[in-house]
């Protein structure tokens, strides 16, 4: 009777920490989001909201992917991390969810061909939709591709799909979050440093050409800095098996 009461003691505080985990997270990107949203006031309200919940969701997907590869590097002093990168990870897919919706309804206005590029031109006498912007479908493309693959993650972040997949193949599985880290760095690598450049589609197409987005050379250091982790985390593994090897030797 006592080993229950304590299982249940334990159960119970384990779910408060998760929830207050999920609190402090959600609250961090609702912030992340906030902050993004005030630095662009020369923007419209509906643009800066899209790409305020976009780089917000970039910031809670870099702390997921960042906090893998620190804890293989400092396992003593950063493990507790470890309990927070699922939380990280799920507000990520959510965030990113919310812009992907916005970026359809807003900007592509629930038309297929306006989410490729494609628009309609009957001042040039076209009868038809043209493709106009080839990038912006390709890089929305990937970043629909990005955001299945964290959806799919998503609907396996617990612990009873891990028991369900097998400790094994979740694991693998979680190993495509590189993947969507990735993709969605190529996704906003396009947006920041390309699709806004003054150039004949821009000039023609839009009623001006905005200044360059402030975020983007700290867009690169973030992928930099988990690239660079994720590789020093590589590095430190291999030298350790080298080193069980020669000792067992």
């Amino acid at each position: 009777m006592n080993h229950h009461v304590i299982a249940k003691k334990v159960s119970m505080s384990t779910r408060r920490h998760r929830i207050g985990r999920h609190f402090v997270v959600v609250l961090i990107g609702a912030m992340t989001a906030y902050l993004f949203w005030l630095s662009r006031m020369e923007w419209d309200a509906e643009m800066r909201t899209w790409r305020a919940l976009g780089d917000a969701a970039f910031i809670l997907l870099f702390v997921t992917m960042v906090i893998g590869p620190v804890v293989k590097i400092w396992p003593r002093q950063l493990s507790f991390l470890v309990n927070w990168r699922r939380a990280f990870g799920i507000w990520f897919a959510i965030f990113a969810s919310v812009h992907a919706f916005l970026v359809w309804d807003g900007w592509a206005r629930w038309s297929i061909r306006g989410f490729l590029g494609y628009q309609e031109l009957p001042l040039a006498g076209l009868s038809g939709p043209v493709l106009v912007d080839p990038g912006f479908g390709l890089a929305n493309m990937v970043g629909l591709v990005a955001l299945f693959f964290g959806l799919v993650l998503f609907a396996i972040s617990s612990d009873k799909a891990m028991r369900f997949l097998g400790s094994s193949t979740w694991k693998h599985l979680q190993n495509y979050a590189y993947v969507v880290f990735y993709l969605v760095a190529l996704h906003g690598i396009y947006f920041l440093f390309l699709h806004y450049e003054l150039s004949l589609r821009n000039l023609v197409f839009q009623s001006g050409v905005s200044g360059p987005n402030w975020f983007r050379f700290w867009f690169v250091r973030l992928v930099s800095i988990v690239f660079t982790v994720q590789v020093a985390a590589m590095i430190k593994l291999i030298l350790q098996r080298r080193k069980g090897g020669l000792g067992g030797a």
